[in-house]
């Protein structure tokens, strides 16, 4: 059954109706009919499923049948922070990081980055980011469509910190060193509806700079396991292993 993310809070009523983008795709796309049946999911986290009523040339009208059972988020709230990699790496992040259940991407102008993007060229990539994770969320039938974020300058980014319960910072250095127990530690202290933020390094890693930085920020350093990970790997182990922890265990 299709998935689509209504951009308003469930109020109780039991009818509703659709427009723009979501129109076009039940109307043109999918050429559903009355009588189809389709999940509604809103910004306060209720979904239903909901049945087509009436289309008309602007507008698909649905009722509400029943409201869609079980929990689909991890229970803490997990960002991924990454510095600015090369290419579609951050798409990919983005995309398979909803996939595994991540609440919002940030994107940073790390010291190892390569590319440079202002404010205009982040404006339109975080567009195309949240239509990605739009899209992942509905495949994956999450209660949730992640947040995005993109910095244009790194002290915006670390002023950012500070919003966090908990901050945990990839570091390759840690790897090597052998480091292995901090990660679960962090993982297993960390209280149900707790926001965390998980950050990693573009292709060049983090320089001790940063990490020096993120150490007055509080935030564990911490390596992923004794093998090193690209920079697009690294928040899929991450999110991997919090859904073990959280919801697995």
């Amino acid at each position: 059954m299709q998935r689509y993310f209504v951009e308003e809070n469930y109020t109780g009523t039991p009818t509703f109706e659709i427009q723009g983008e979501n129109y076009h795709h039940i109307v043109r796309v999918m050429r559903m009919k009355p009588e189809d049946q389709v999940y509604l999911v809103f910004e306060n986290q209720v979904s239903v499923i909901a049945e087509i009523s009436e289309i008309t040339e602007e507008s698909v009208f649905l009722t509400e049948l029943e409201k869609e059972l079980g929990e689909k988020e991890l229970p803490s709230q997990l960002t991924i922070a990454s510095g600015y990699p090369k290419g579609d790496k951050l798409e990919w992040i983005v995309q398979k990081g909803t996939e595994l259940g991540a609440h919002a991407f940030v994107g940073f102008p790390a010291d190892a980055s390569v590319v440079k993007w202002d404010g205009k060229k982040l404006a339109k990539k975080q567009q195309r980011l949240e239509k990605i994770a739009k899209e992942a969320a509905e495949q994956s039938h999450r209660q949730y469509a992640p947040k995005l974020q993109l910095f244009e300058h790194k002290n915006e980014f670390y002023n950012y910190l500070k919003e966090f319960d908990a901050v945990i910072v990839a570091y390759e250095e840690s790897a090597k060193q052998g480091e292995q127990a901090k990660l679960a530690q962090v993982l297993q202290s960390v209280a149900k509806g707790s926001r965390v933020l998980a950050i990693f390094g573009p292709e060049g890693g983090l320089s001790p700079k940063e990490i020096e930085i993120f150490e007055e920020a509080n935030a564990v350093i911490c390596g992923l396991g004794p093998r090193i990970l690209r920079t697009e790997t690294a928040p899929l182990y991450l999110l991997s292993a919090a859904s073990y922890q959280w919801e697995l265990l």
